[in-house]
């Protein structure tokens, strides 16, 4: 009985740590964005993105955004507006 109790425990423990999304994208499964500075002369709210192993760069032209480049496989992209990196954004 003490065994069923913590096995479920371990299962919602793993259930709740994956919707997170916070050990997915320390490990590099998925993609992520992070707001940077904007480069000198530029405007605007700067994001850079890496692919995730489990899924390509994520592409923020819905957002409303514009691609800027890849350097050193870091996409970034110029938005008018914060987009709010990071979980449930």
């Amino acid at each position: 009985m003490f065994r069923m109790f913590v096995i479920a425990a371990l299962i919602v423990a793993t259930m709740v740590a994956i919707k997170d999304g916070r050990p997915l994208r320390k490990t590099g499964l998925v993609a992520t964005c992070t707001e940077v500075a904007a480069p000198a002369g530029q405007t605007g709210y700067w994001e850079a993105c890496t692919a995730g192993k489990l899924e390509g760069r994520p592409d923020l032209t819905r957002r409303p955004c514009d691609r800027a480049g890849v350097v050193q496989n870091v996409e970034y992209w110029r938005c008018p507006e914060r987009i709010g990196s990071g979980p449930g954004a």
